[in-house]
């Protein structure tokens, strides 16, 4: 998973002075991180951070497939921004993985 287009790309979102880190999960189950930036994403607290984020997505996706008439599935989440007091989390799926930027929209 590392192109010098994806390097280039990572490194631009990384580089922006709101941006906390990010972080790249597997759609496995688990979802295991493939790659990640920032400190916030270290260690045990990059773990909690890979779950929240797989169990948001998996709802989400679950609550469009409940309320949908398309028996073959309908909606797709394609793109998920939560905002919170502290910090912004978006989040941008693909067939592969999950990319999750953390910001700081107050700085």
């Amino acid at each position: 998973m590392s192109t010098p287009e994806i390097d280039h790309t990572l490194s631009l979102l990384s580089s922006h002075r709101t941006v906390l880190g990010y972080v790249v999960l597997s759609r496995g189950h688990p979802h295991g991180i493939v790659r990640q930036s920032g400190v916030i994403f270290d260690g045990e607290h990059g773990r909690k951070y890979a779950i929240a984020i797989g169990k948001i997505m998996e709802s989400v996706q679950s609550s469009l497939e409940d309320l949908s008439d398309d028996p073959n599935g309908g909606d797709e989440v394609r793109f998920l921004r939560i905002r919170t007091n502290r910090h912004e989390i978006m989040i941008s799926p693909d067939d592969k993985y999950l990319l999750a930027i953390l910001h700081d929209p107050a700085s």
